[in-house]
């Protein structure tokens, strides 16, 4: 029986083309991913509330197939200003009856787990949603000492064409002493392959989307299986 430990459910933007294999890869024995996506096109305001609007039908076609957690999988979104993750988390429990979580709180739980107060920021978008981002961060007491992004807005095709080679060099840049991690944020790119070499590299934990929801969601279901090759953070499920 296929997530005969746990079932996770997972809403995701419907350019993204990069969290499913990943994260179907790294989870343990037992626990499966159920997809449903979202429309997405952009990172406009109105891209992000056309968005959240399929929230409640989304999350109770995931409710269909008895899953024990929904995930909202987005970090612009669910970064987009403060308490907007509430919202769409209340908006699936109220809808489903089934625990719900979104990418901002798993990035605040592993920052929290790793005493992280002072990151570095790295993704792939535009200027606008840096900027919400880091004010998001900032509401929840994390400083952002410095922030870049590569100006993609809406193609999932661009996203996930940056080798992970690419965010390996854009971190290293980054380098700051002062930093307690580095943040590579956005479910749409391939980043999780660099984390093992910057951290040897940089001496400090890196946090990717992806990675942080996969440790959360299995945090959340009581699963504690290490997970290896993906950094300090997936570690720390071996020592729960």
């Amino acid at each position: 029986m296929y997530g005969w430990r746990a079932r996770i459910g997972m809403l995701l933007p419907s350019v993204n083309s990069a969290a499913e294999p990943l994260i179907q890869a790294i989870t343990p024995d037992g626990v499966s991913v159920h997809t449903t996506r979202l429309r997405l096109a952009g990172s406009t305001d109105e891209d992000i509330y056309g968005m959240v609007e399929g929230v409640e039908e989304g999350a109770s076609l995931l409710a269909d197939a008895e899953v024990d957690l929904i995930v909202f999988h987005c970090t612009a979104a669910s970064m987009f200003r403060q308490g907007f993750d509430d919202e769409i988390i209340e908006r699936i429990e109220k809808t489903t009856d089934t625990p719900a979580t979104s990418t901002s709180k798993a990035v605040m739980d592993a920052f929290q787990t790793l005493d992280v107060r002072r990151i570095a920021l790295t993704t792939p978008y535009t200027q606008e949603t840096n900027d919400r981002e880091v004010a998001y961060l900032e509401s929840h007491q994390i400083s952002v000492l410095s922030e870049t992004g590569m100006g993609i807005s809406g193609s999932g095709t661009r996203m996930i064409a940056v080798e992970p080679g690419e965010w390996y060099r854009r971190v290293k840049r980054q380098r700051h002493d002062e930093a307690d991690a580095y943040f590579i944020s956005c479910t749409a790119i391939r980043a999780a392959e660099a984390i093992e070499p910057l951290e040897r590299d940089l001496g400090k934990p890196v946090v990717t989307s992806n990675q942080a929801m996969v440790w959360h969601s299995l945090k959340r279901l009581e699963i504690h299986d290490p997970v290896p090759g993906y950094g300090r953070l997936m570690d720390t499920l071996g020592r729960a």
